[in-house]
């Protein structure tokens, strides 16, 4: 596909914009393959994963698709930028930049490793 901004030619490929991405827990037990958006194509469970209270399988499973969501942006603007896109043009729309990822685990990992409950298995 080729648009032209301002005169200028640009190449881009406009089937990125709708790839999607991967992202796993830190164990590896968990993995979700999403849309651009962040919808879950797939989800790989490790047989361990299933012990765990569903809330926190889901909540675990919903955070891992919006950074996979995020990384898939981040591959966007990338490639826009890449292409000769303007980097005013690219801010404008408003996608994720890996400090905004890098933010977004760092929130996730203190949420994560907050205790859920004081009881254990004996």
């Amino acid at each position: 596909m080729e648009s032209t901004t301002a005169g200028v030619g640009v190449e881009f490929d406009g089937a990125a914009a709708f790839r999607g991405s991967q992202a796993s827990s830190r164990s590896g037990g968990i993995t979700v393959t999403t849309t651009a958006q962040g919808l879950p194509t797939h989800i790989r469970l490790d047989r361990s994963q299933l012990d765990k209270d569903p809330a926190v399988l889901g909540a675990e499973i919903f955070r891992l698709c919006r950074q996979s969501a995020m990384a898939a942006g981040i591959a966007l603007r990338d490639q826009l930028v890449a292409s000769g896109v303007t980097r005013d043009v690219v801010d404008a729309m408003r996608l994720p930049t890996a400090d905004d990822l890098a933010r977004a685990e760092q929130l996730d990992d203190h949420e994560v490793d907050a205790p859920t409950s004081w009881l254990r298995r004996v």
